[in-house]
């Protein structure tokens, strides 16, 4: 039996009780969380392989690797995203690597709140899992939620896919 690690969440950002909520996992062979890692890690790489990403920048001097407690800027979605990591665990031998941040844009009515999370694990067999969920509040979720095809879930697919793609180049 094969056990898969979970995404954990923070009072008030638990799926479900939010206004969106998207889920995109892919599980590929050939690939081991030590490919995936540095380039998700990296927030200043993501632009090479994930389209909808733009303009990430760091506070304090710091970056462009992702820590606990870091603060940086980017575009997605046609938002400006202010974002703190609030979980970052580099993978080690049998323990998932995870990175999650807090995002917000807006204020009053245009006001959006996300918890963005990535679980990477190796699995048996020579395979990695990559998990990305995020849940959002406010009224930019609720239209984001009603849109179909879903901006969330096809534009984080798009993020998987990406990343797939070169960690398989690296």
């Amino acid at each position: 039996m094969t056990k898969m690690s979970a995404i954990e969440w923070p009072e008030g950002y638990v799926p479900g009780f939010t206004e969106n909520f998207c889920s995109n996992e892919v599980i590929v062979a050939g690939l081991t969380t030590d490919k995936v890692w540095p380039l998700l890690s990296v927030a200043t790489a993501w632009p090479s392989y994930y389209a909808n990403s733009a303009n990430i920048r760091f506070y304090d001097g710091k970056g462009p690797e992702l820590e606990n407690g870091r603060r940086f800027y980017f575009e997605t979605f046609g938002f400006p995203v202010e974002a703190q990591v609030v979980e970052y665990v580099a993978p080690v031998q049998g323990k998932p690597g995870r990175i999650a941040w807090h995002g917000w844009a807006g204020e009053g009515d245009t006001r959006l709140d996300v918890h963005h999370a990535w679980l990477v694990e190796d699995l048996d067999g020579g395979r990695v899992r990559i998990l990305t969920q995020e849940t959002q509040k406010g009224k930019p979720a609720e239209e984001l939620a009603k849109a179909k095809p879903n901006p969330m879930i096809n534009g984080h697919q798009d993020w998987l896919d990406g990343l797939v793609a070169a960690a398989r180049k690296a």
